[in-house]
């Protein structure tokens, strides 16, 4: 039998939606072990005043096994 435990990651990226995801997983990598998977729980874009993307930003749900 396993245990899964999740915790809630905020991460941001200029380059895009996934970059700013992987961005979450991997600075949770260095302190977390085994990662399962995650969820995306909120995406909000910061933009310039002509409406063009400044940064990416997500909310990320990260389940991870219990040793």
């Amino acid at each position: 039998m396993s245990v899964t435990k999740i915790i809630e990651v905020s991460a941001s990226s200029s380059k895009g939606l996934e970059d700013a995801v992987k961005h979450g997983l991997n600075k949770t990598a260095k302190t977390v072990k085994h990662i399962r998977g995650a969820w995306v729980n909120e995406i909000k874009v910061v933009t310039k005043d002509d409406g063009a993307i400044e940064e990416w930003r997500v909310n990320l749900r990260i389940s991870f096994l219990v040793d």
